[in-house]
């Protein structure tokens, strides 16, 4: 039997995974401004080590019987590759390898207790808090540690355009017109280097607090509530701001609102979609209906072949629109299951599970809208799946002794054999 105790153990090895996936771009950024130029293939590695890292965790506790529906929902993404690898011939595999991520992060969490989820997010929020404020009041210094133009330039290939002599990525410069509180000169990045991230790492933060704040201590609604204001000040993200608004009517409201209408969010949000396209159609540009438009646009324009998966090789041109990359990259029927799969697989049973299950399908699929693959980011998703894969089973008293016991049903991997 497990004691208090035990189940009050932070498990060490899942916090270094899952802080690994969220600081590894900031580390590599440090060694290609200082030591030895980088390449796209040690940021493909680096990932695939801490998703090999993530997967020997699995392995070693086993896969349950509850493990299922994620399992199954894996393989039918793998089907689903196989197919748009065969009739686009040529392997395509960037979509499943984001669906991968959020098998191995969530089925990590059911395995975490609570301390660490907890240390895991406060560390994290720490550290990205440590370097925002290093960003924002001593900029020379975080342009020279990191160099994230010459980073992006020699990992990713993005030819960058100087502003000025900034070091800063070019997509982090503020555009005339667009939405700013004015704090800085551009658009917040901190350890993620590009603005996108740092927006929706606030989002994974207001999820953590809405779900976790009973149990969080002062130091920790402090840290957390001073990290998502500052974000929000000076990444100038719109939408992470009516998330934020969201969230905090939603702490009330979700624990009374039964789970299964978080399958009405993603249907919602397309017809609020087609609505601003209906009566904005020319609407351009960095801005949120110019991105809506966009978005629908492509929608409409959307073929049987396309939806059928026959140009998936195009999926990755839709990094602005995460509908159309869900639909080139996995096919219209990937897209039904991947929103069957984020309304069902989260919990619902007590108020954190459905405060959870509720604002992640709004975070998710409202950042689809404007948005393309940021909310599949190891980055991002890898705190907030370990975050939702904890809460599936938090009420049941799922912890990693409980596992190895094989209380959660016949299970495959070395820790089904074991005996409590």
């Amino acid at each position: 039997m497990t004691t208090a105790a035990e189940n009050q153990k932070v498990d060490r090895f899942v916090v270094f995974v899952v802080l690994a996936a969220v600081l590894y771009n900031g580390v590599l950024a440090i060694i290609n401004a200082s030591v030895a130029p980088l390449a796209f293939s040690h940021v493909a590695l680096t990932e695939i080590t801490i998703l090999a890292a993530a997967l020997v965790f699995i392995l070693r506790k086993g896969i349950y019987a509850r493990d299922l529906s994620i399992l199954l929902y894996l393989l039918f993404t793998f089907a689903l590759t196989v197919y748009v690898s065969v009739v686009n011939g040529a392997p395509l595999v960037d979509y499943f390898r984001n669906i991968l991520i959020v098998f191995c992060f969530a089925l990590v969490g059911t395995s975490a207790n609570a301390q660490t989820v907890k240390l895991a997010f406060r560390v994290a929020c720490g550290l990205v808090l440590v370097v925002l404020l290093m960003e924002i009041f001593t900029i020379d210094l975080y342009e020279n540690l990191f160099y994230p133009m010459k980073y992006f330039e020699n990992t990713r290939g993005l030819e960058q355009v100087s502003f000025g002599g900034s070091k800063l990525f070019q997509n982090a410069q503020r555009i005339d017109g667009r939405f700013s509180f004015g704090i800085i000169d551009h658009r917040a990045s901190s350890l993620f280097l590009e603005q996108v991230s740092l927006a929706n790492f606030s989002g994974a933060l207001m999820i953590f607090a809405i779900s976790f704040w009973n149990l969080l201590k002062r130091g920790d609604r402090v840290l957390v509530l001073a990290t998502i204001g500052l974000i929000l000040v000076t990444n100038d993200s719109r939408s992470m701001l009516i998330f934020a608004l969201v969230c905090f009517g939603g702490y009330f409201i979700f624990p009374r609102m039964p789970t299964y209408l978080t399958a009405l969010y993603m249907p919602l949000i397309i017809i609020a979609g087609f609505l601003v396209f209906l009566i904005k159609p020319d609407a351009q540009g960095d801005t949120l209906d110019g991105r809506v438009v966009l978005t629908v646009s492509k929608l409409v324009d959307l073929d049987i072949p396309a939806a059928l998966g026959l140009f998936a090789a195009r999926a990755t041109e839709f990094a602005d629109s995460g509908y159309l990359y869900v639909i080139y990259g996995g096919t219209v029927f990937g897209l039904l299951a991947f929103w069957l799969f984020v309304t069902f697989y989260a919990a619902g049973d007590t108020g954190p599970q459905r405060r959870c299950a509720h604002s992640l399908s709004v975070f998710i699929f409202m950042n689809m809208m404007i948005g393309g693959t940021a909310i599949f980011s190891i980055k991002v998703a890898g705190l907030l799946w370990l975050l939702v894969g904890h809460l599936k089973f938090a009420n049941a008293g799922r912890t990693v002794e409980a596992r190895a016991s094989g209380s959660a049903g016949a299970g495959i991997g070395p820790a089904a054999g074991r005996s409590a």
